[in-house]
């Protein structure tokens, strides 16, 4: 008797089983096969259409403009801005610099147009910031650089409706 009982609770197990994993396949299947039929469905890399600053009176702001979530960014110090691909020095007055740096991100739409509005190459003169640059769009990667006089000390923080990325430099108060 307890043979008999062991075989149908494991046939029972594995009808279980076996109905679970059709019903997981049949309700995967119509979503991806409607994510391969309408480009609407795809995750969209989140475009880069616009950089803009501002001073207030104890930072500076950059403010980086998203159509889209906003992606992963890090922004990192570095000795020097080069231009993404060529490796060639971004003329940028300064002896600070910061790398902003949105992955995944485009400047471009998929058709390659253009979509990024803001400055390429921009002198600033703020308390801190003084310039910004646009030194890549290449593979997924759109990156800024931010020269300084003298060396930042930053936060970031996320904006929404509309999405945006921004980057807050200290300094004195100069109001």
């Amino acid at each position: 008797m307890r043979h008999l009982n062991r075989l149908r609770h494991r046939r029972t197990v594995a009808l279980a089983t076996g109905a679970l994993l059709t019903a997981g396949l049949a309700l995967a299947a119509p979503a991806s096969a409607a994510a391969s039929a309408a480009p609407s469905a795809r995750t969209l890399t989140p475009l880069v259409v616009n950089a803009r600053w501002g001073g207030h009176c104890t930072y500076d702001r950059i403010v980086i403009d998203l159509q889209g979530s906003v992606p992963p960014v890090t922004v990192t110090p570095v000795p020097q801005l080069v231009y993404d691909g060529s490796g060639k020095p971004v003329p940028l007055a300064g002896k600070y610099f910061l790398e902003i740096r949105l992955h995944p991100a485009a400047g471009h739409d998929d058709a390659g147009q253009n979509v990024y509005q803001g400055p390429k190459l921009q002198k600033i003169s703020l308390s801190k910031l003084k310039g910004l640059a646009l030194t890549g769009d290449y593979e997924g990667y759109v990156t800024f650089g931010a020269a300084f006089d003298t060396k930042p000390a930053f936060t970031t923080s996320v904006l929404h409706s509309p999405e945006r990325y921004v980057v807050d430099v200290a300094h004195p108060n100069t109001c």
